[in-house]
């Protein structure tokens, strides 16, 4: 193996470890910030979703950088600016602040989630076989070790705008850092580059499931921390090993989840997973306590962990001569989920209690079970 593909397989795992390490930093703050800035869960969920807006539009603008730079410079711009940025939300009094704050973080961030899978893709390529499950696994890893710090230096005592500029600190160091080992040689084809494939019902089909479970993971990551404090009644650093359980079963599930879809197919895979995933949203809702609660988002990354990139795999096959447009839509359609999705639970707090609204969720992984055959059928 080429020493160069090794490197550049390295540096894109670490691309998706900064980016969940910054978005970790912003989680486990998140019951801080509503403190400081005296915003009510329902407000969250607004803010959230304009959060999501705004990462939507910075997909958007996305394919028009990557396309012209290149993935690799594109990624470093998107996750420096991403990392510059983060302290923000730590340095707001109110929500208006707040607003400003998360529209430029979650802007950088959708062009980081493209960029970061553009210049996997053609690490892939280069190596000749499947290696996105496990460099997707170290985005959850960046996520374990933000909440690992960010418990830290909350249970210290450590002023917020501190803890934050900690993380951007960490985050730039990491981007510069990888940049000489990232792949510049894109693969493009141009034949069928700017051709717009048709909407298929298996696309359609795949970018909804995908949607329906990352929008179940954004769950995790963004109300996980708050359910442990507000509805169990848990310390800030405690609430942070909440999210830390969640992003650790999705980190070990992702390194061993390919052959595991090996030996089952990818639809039987998913079938089985996203009930596991159902049952610890089952767990995480009656929990009498936060260690009974740790285990249930323990139990919801270990079913959804290995899911959603089945879905990437299948887009990929759809059409081969459109490949690259086709994951791009349900990736799309899957990362606006993960970031603006759970701003429904949010607004859901308005009539019922958190808890409650885990219905919404749980719901989406029942419905992804019983649909993941026919959307998987022609990969299984």
């Amino acid at each position: 193996m080429d020493p160069r593909l090794r490197r550049a397989r390295v540096a894109t795992s670490s691309l998706l470890f900064t980016n969940g390490f910054l978005l970790g930093g912003w989680i486990v703050h998140i019951p801080v910030v509503m403190d400081r800035t005296a915003i009510s869960a329902a407000t969250l969920g607004t803010l959230l979703l304009w959060m999501g807006g705004w990462a939507w539009l910075g997909m958007q603008a996305a394919g028009f950088f990557v396309d012209r730079i290149g993935s690799a410079r594109a990624v470093t711009i998107a996750l420096a600016t991403m990392s510059v940025a983060l302290p923000l939300p730590g340095l707001v009094r109110d929500a208006a602040g707040l607003a400003v704050a998360l529209a430029v973080v979650g802007a950088a961030n959708g062009v980081v989630d493209v960029a970061q899978n553009a210049q996997a893709v053609t690490v892939e390529r280069a190596y000749g076989r499947p290696i996105m499950s496990s460099v997707h696994a170290w985005f959850s890893a960046g996520g374990l070790v933000a909440s690992a710090i960010g418990g830290a230096v909350l249970a210290v005592g450590w002023p917020v705008p501190a803890n934050f500029a900690l993380v951007a600190v960490l985050g730039l160091v990491l981007t510069l850092g990888v940049r000489p080992h990232l792949l510049t040689d894109d693969v493009q084809d141009p034949e069928h580059h700017g051709a717009r494939p048709p909407w298929t019902w298996q696309i359609l089909l795949l970018g909804t499931l995908a949607f329906a479970l990352m929008l179940a993971e954004g769950v995790a990551y963004d109300w996980s921390t708050v359910h442990l404090r507000d509805e169990l009644g848990t310390s800030e650093a405690l609430a942070a090993v909440g999210y830390g359980a969640f992003s650790l079963t999705m980190f070990v599930t992702r390194l061993v989840v390919d052959r595991i879809v090996a030996a089952t197919g990818p639809a039987t895979f998913v079938r089985h997973a996203t009930l596991v995933g159902a049952a610890g949203l089952v767990v995480v809702m009656v929990a009498p306590g936060p260690a009974v609660a740790i285990v249930g988002w323990a139990v919801v990354g270990l079913g959804l962990a290995g899911c959603v990139p089945q879905f990437f795999s299948a887009a990929g096959n759809v059409d081969p001569r459109h490949g690259a447009a086709i994951i791009a839509r349900v990736t799309g359609m899957g990362y606006v989920a993960l970031l603006s999705g759970p701003s429904v639970i949010g607004l859901l707090t308005h009539w019922v209690p958190l808890t409650t609204a885990f219905l919404v969720p749980l719901a989406l992984c029942m419905v992804a079970s019983a649909l993941a055959p026919r959307a998987l059928r022609r990969t299984s």
